[in-house]
């Protein structure tokens, strides 16, 4: 009998790592049922990082929330109190891409983003998971700070409009307001090493992911130029060249200007469900994400449950929706899209080629 350890990523748009993982392992046991199976879904702080917490932390409670999304639209959020009294709280169950109807690169905003953090202070927290992956919009996190009590006016001392677009008439940032971080800190789960302004920034790399067009993206990158000169000025000392800065649109600004640190998402996540200890004993490990790419070696799930598997003596093998990138050090690998002929149609059924992925890794697996 092997010990095997399932430890994917979500495949963002399609299936939660939950689920991923239970269908890999299903697949799995339909090959070798002699085998011990240990499901450990996984997140790197975008998309899944609550039902990846909730599935692995015995005593976790969710925490409903009515929040303003990122189109202004009221939300029905959540988030997630551990144990120890440390809240997990995501950004994308907010404000992310999937809670908008249509992409708006100016108006989105991260509001609501803010005051789930506000209400789990309110209820006690004592430290606090900040995933930040799966943004919507591009305004440096001014939102998730107004929610906190910051205040952001024009020239004539007006709260300027929620969005990138209402940095064009920002005058002034008063942080007198700002809430406290808890006594535990807060620390900020990503796997983007971006600073916040530059080729490398938050509105040239991911702008056009959230519906910017190529003259959009100079715009955007003033508007976060002139948030952090304004902050600056108020008395903030972030530097908005420090790696990650600029995830989320710049919200890991917004956050490290509030006191927040940055942290590896994956690495994070990891920790704090233990995943190094279980695969401590494993025989292989199975890991996966949407789409194996040359971002997947930027800390991301599969890069991350790689090097703890060849850490402790585990093969660890790829199951990926496509693959797009070499896969050396990975013992095997296979994508959805080839079993199923097409990407589309992985897609449309991840489940069902979830399966048939951990059943062609478990058939030519050898221990």
């Amino acid at each position: 009998m092997s010990v095997i350890v399932v430890a994917p990523d979500s495949f963002k748009g399609s299936a939660s790592a939950a689920e991923v993982a239970a269908a890999l392992a299903e697949g799995w046991a339909s090959e070798r049922p002699g085998d011990r199976v240990v499901l450990a879904p996984m997140a790197d702080g975008g998309e899944g990082t609550l039902d990846a917490f909730e599935a692995a932390v015995p005593g976790a409670v969710r925490h409903p929330v009515r929040v303003v999304g990122p189109d202004d639209a009221e939300v029905d959020a959540s988030w997630l109190m551990l144990p120890d009294g440390t809240a997990v709280v995501e950004l994308a169950e907010t404000s992310g891409l999937g809670r908008m109807p249509r992409l708006a690169p100016f108006a989105a905003h991260t509001v609501g983003f803010g005051q789930a953090i506000a209400d789990a202070l309110q209820s006690g927290a004592g430290s606090l998971l900040l995933a930040i992956g799966g943004s919507a919009s591009t305004d440096g996190g001014a939102g998730a700070l107004t929610a906190l009590g910051a205040r952001f006016v024009d020239a004539a001392g007006r709260d300027i409009p929620r969005g990138n677009r209402g940095l064009a008439s920002l005058a002034r940032a008063d942080l007198s307001g700002l809430a406290a971080l808890p006594v535990g800190g807060a620390r900020i789960l990503s796997d983007v090493t971006s600073p916040l302004l530059g080729p490398l920034g938050a509105a040239a790399v991911f702008g056009p992911q959230k519906g910017a067009g190529e003259g959009d993206v100079p715009v955007l990158e003033a508007g976060l130029r002139r948030l952090a000169e304004t902050l600056r000025a108020a008395g903030a000392a972030t530097d908005p060249d420090e790696p990650g800065a600029g995830a989320a649109g710049g919200t890991g600004f917004g956050l490290l200007v509030w006191g927040a640190r940055m942290a590896p998402g994956a690495a994070a996540v990891g920790e704090a469900l233990g995943l190094p200890s279980t695969i401590a004993a494993a025989d292989a490990v199975v890991t996966g994400e949407g789409r194996f790419d040359t971002q997947s070696a930027s800390g991301k799930v599969p890069t991350y449950v790689a090097g703890l598997a060849r850490d402790a003596g585990a093969r660890v093998l790829l199951a990926a929706g496509s693959i797009q990138a070499p896969t050396a050090g990975f013992a095997d690998a296979v994508a959805l899209a080839d079993l199923a002929g097409s990407s589309a149609a992985a897609i449309a059924d991840p489940v069902r080629w979830a399966r048939a992925a951990g059943a062609a890794l478990a058939r030519r697996f050898r221990p």
